[in-house]
């Protein structure tokens, strides 16, 4: 199927120990899906001091080079997580740019133009 994401990974009933991704760029986000069964696991962001569940269902986006990020033990059941991640040597080899840091600004201007937008088509 298409995806943005040049890697996707699976991750079934394992610990991962703190890090960051070295393969990304910083201004890349991954995606991470848990899925599973009757468990509560939580992921781990160190450099936030920030706990995030991460039961099953859960979808996260993080900049995987810059956050260290982790998953410790869980209770009870099957963990399964879906790794979706951009590699920057794949940026190199086809010759795309890096996307740049979003800004908060970006998106506010995605939303004001979207509702100017519908104002004038209602008029």
């Amino acid at each position: 199927w298409p995806s943005i994401f040049s890697g996707l990974e699976i991750i079934a009933n394992r610990v991962t120990f703190s890090h960051r991704d070295d393969g990304g760029f910083p201004s890349l986000f991954d995606l991470l899906v848990s899925l599973g069964r009757n468990h509560h696991a939580t992921l781990a962001l160190a450099d936030l001091h920030a706990e995030l569940d991460y039961s099953p269902g859960a979808l996260v986006y993080i900049a995987g080079r810059v956050l260290e990020h982790s998953v410790g033990p869980w209770l009870n059941g099957e963990q399964v997580v879906i790794a979706h991640f951009m590699k920057d040597a794949v940026h190199d080899r086809v010759g795309v740019p890096r996307p740049s840091f979003p800004m908060q600004s970006f998106f506010l201007e995605l939303v004001g133009e979207k509702s100017r937008k519908r104002i004038r088509s209602r008029r």
